[in-house]
């Protein structure tokens, strides 16, 4: 039999060190066959050098830890491309620090890889847990599109659900975008640049359990929503040729503009929005947050429900 791929899975961390040998305690525990490293990339913290020999995270044969600080900006991007520069794997992954992996979720993702030689990339199912609820979160396709991404966020295909051939990462559509303001949107920002140049592969299937804290870096961080968003629509002039795409962004940007008391500047946007998209729920929640709603009570609404703006 061909030997199994290994996979080296790159997690970066900052100050969450419960949470973290959690996720790492999922990883290594994997249904996976073949030889797993995770890397631990700190960033803005000091590395825990006692992580590749703890005792009950699973390290032994064909399971290794290795710590990594984040030499490149500041930030998730850099961090996970601190990563992705140290692996040598055929396969990379992400997990994020606080995120849990289920046992069978790599062994399908990799097999997925092998049946389909010219597949990239591939992602799966998240199960979001937030205030002591569970929702799942199944995409119902095997494949996605660019078109489909600029559409639609389709924020099943999580970060800690990513599976990549490592060369076409390093030597195709190429690494996490640093320059996105705060690392906001840079996973969404790496599928739209993979999905390019191949559709992304799903698996039907809850993968990961995705823990939605109310500590969250993302959290009630307005300014860094609404620099990252124009960043994307900048970068992206896709976005233009789907209305609902472009509607979808300029109304995140309509309410977080709004919840960062810059009341013009969110009516301004809900009013781009709705000229794309007449019936955008995030532009009429904006104009609801500048005239008073507190944006932290919408946020809370929808993370009660699994869902995010």
């Amino acid at each position: 039999m061909t030997p199994l791929p290994d996979v080296e899975v790159i997690v970066p961390t900052r100050d969450r060190p419960a949470l973290l040998r959690s996720a790492v305690r999922s990883i290594l525990s994997s249904e996976y066959a073949g030889d797993i490293r995770v890397l631990v990339v700190f960033d803005q913290s000091e590395p825990d050098q006692s992580l590749p020999g703890e005792d009950g995270l699973g390290i032994g044969p064909g399971r290794q830890v290795e710590v990594l600080s984040n030499g490149r900006s500041v930030g998730l991007a850099g961090a996970r491309n601190t990563g992705l520069l140290a692996a040598q794997a055929e396969l990379v992954a992400f997990c994020d620090d606080d995120d849990v992996w289920l046992p069978r979720k790599l062994d399908r993702q990799v097999q997925a890889l092998l049946d389909n030689p010219d597949a990239e990339f591939v992602c799966c199912g998240i199960d979001v847990f937030y205030d002591g609820r569970s929702h799942p979160r199944i995409l119902q396709r095997d494949e996605v599109t660019l078109t489909a991404l600029l559409r639609d966020r389709l924020t099943e295909l999580h970060p800690s659900t990513f599976v990549m051939r490592r060369k076409s990462v390093v030597d195709g559509f190429g690494l996490v975008e640093e320059e996105i303001p705060g690392s906001y949107a840079e996973d969404y920002e790496l599928l739209l640049r993979a999905a390019r140049q191949h559709p992304i592969v799903n698996i039907r299937d809850v993968g990961v359990r995705v823990l939605w804290s109310k500590g969250s870096y993302f959290s009630n961080r307005w300014s860094t929503w609404r620099s990252g968003l124009t960043w994307l629509l900048q970068r992206y002039p896709e976005f233009h040729d789907v209305p609902a795409g472009e509607a979808r962004i300029a109304g995140q940007i309509a309410f977080a503009s709004a919840a960062d008391n810059d009341r013009r500047e969110g009516l301004r946007w809900a009013w781009r929005a709705l000229r794309r998209r007449p019936t955008e729920p995030r532009a009429y929640l904006a104009v609801a947050v500048a005239a008073g709603l507190p944006a932290s009570w919408v946020m809370r609404r929808l993370h009660n429900m699994g869902r995010g703006l």
